[in-house]
């Protein structure tokens, strides 16, 4: 159930107007694909072989002294398989979550290739035979953009321009609206671009043919929506103004740890929640817990076959005589009307 459950391997940090997802290598298996990613595969073949290894990488900020490391050991994104068919395009496509606007950084490595040596990133991803896709190829010296419609390759768009392979090299993607704008180490390469084929969809790391390519310091940065969670938390939250607090969590990167989505202080979101949140949701039990002027109660919320798939803390002011009994009588119908509008982990996240 937990990988039914799991949310992703990122790290998600919320501003009061955009939010940030990196994905970050370094806490997931070596040899193994990151969790919350589909392998899939455009054309002919088999999907591609996506792995963590370890590589040399150079700093993102230029080192303060010259005794510093050039470049540091660090887990990143490998594509290792080589199918040399020319129609082949081995995806990793994030599952997590659908983007619409946003900017995505990353730095790539083409290592080795016979007939291709090429990286890149898909976005608005709607399935394996519809993207967009922005690439760069050592072989060819070239930097290019283009579409995918039902598997078929539209208007190949970009330069010619050196790509040295064993080095990285640093990739942006931006996509306002209709607008999409490409760059190739730091340089807008690319003429910023209009197409209106595909509003929103998932992103995904490509390679071609017999590419062996790695990647690294993957950010995405997009205008913060207001997740259904934080719409009921509010919603709760002015039904009952007495409440001291109501907050949501959900299963985090891994079984250990869980993630604040909603609270009714929207500047605590975001951040890890304890052990008790955790156990809330993987046994399905009630909590109770009493400070010196206050109780909280956590319950779970479940899904429409009973597991749990979320926890609700309700804080609510003490009194004389408080008891474990009826904090949770005071607790309950407050969870009880949230638990009417969720039916899965979706109505809470998307």
């Amino acid at each position: 159930m937990q990988s039914r459950l799991s949310l992703a391997l990122v790290l998600l940090a919320f501003s009061l107007d955009a939010a940030e997802r990196k994905f970050e290598f370094g806490d997931m298996n070596l040899d193994q694909p990151p969790p919350g990613f589909r392998n899939a595969v455009t054309g002919a073949g088999k999907p591609g072989d996506w792995k963590i290894i370890l590589d040399d990488v150079p700093p993102l900020l230029a080192p303060l002294t010259p005794q510093a490391p050039t470049v540091t050991k660090r887990a990143v994104l490998a594509q290792t398989a080589q199918d040399p068919a020319d129609e082949h395009f081995p995806l990793l496509i994030y599952q997590e979550e659908t983007f619409s606007d946003f900017t995505l950084t990353t730095r790539f490595k083409t290592v080795r290739g016979t007939v291709e040596q090429m990286a890149g990133i898909a976005f608005r991803v709607q399935n394996e035979t519809n993207y967009y896709v922005v690439r760069a190829s050592s072989l060819g010296n070239t930097f290019r953009f283009y579409k995918v419609v039902n598997g078929q390759r539209g208007n190949l768009i970009g330069p010619e321009v050196p790509i040295p392979s064993g080095i990285w090299h640093d990739l942006m993607v931006e996509c306002k609206g209709n607008q999409i704008r490409c760059q190739l180490d730091g340089k807008e390469v690319i003429p910023p671009l209009i197409d209106t084929s595909f509003n929103s969809g998932k992103i995904g790391f490509w390679t071609k043919s017999d590419s062996v390519s790695y990647f690294a310091d993957t950010k995405i940065v997009y205008p913060r929506r207001e997740l259904p969670a934080q719409a009921l938390v509010r919603e709760m939250a002015k039904k009952y103004p007495r409440l001291l607090g109501l907050k949501v969590y959900v299963p985090g990167s891994d079984v250990k740890t869980t993630r604040l989505i909603a609270s009714k202080d929207e500047k605590e979101i975001g951040q890890p929640g304890a052990k008790t949140e955790r156990e809330v949701i993987g046994r399905g039990e009630t909590y109770f817990g009493k400070d010196k002027d206050s109780v909280s109660v956590i319950m779970p919320l479940r899904d429409r076959n009973g597991d749990a798939i979320a926890a609700a803390r309700v804080v609510m002011k003490s009194f004389a005589g408080q008891t474990e009994e009826n904090a949770i009588v005071r607790a309950a119908p407050i969870v009880k009307e949230m638990q009417a509008r969720v039916q899965s982990l979706q109505d809470l996240i998307e």
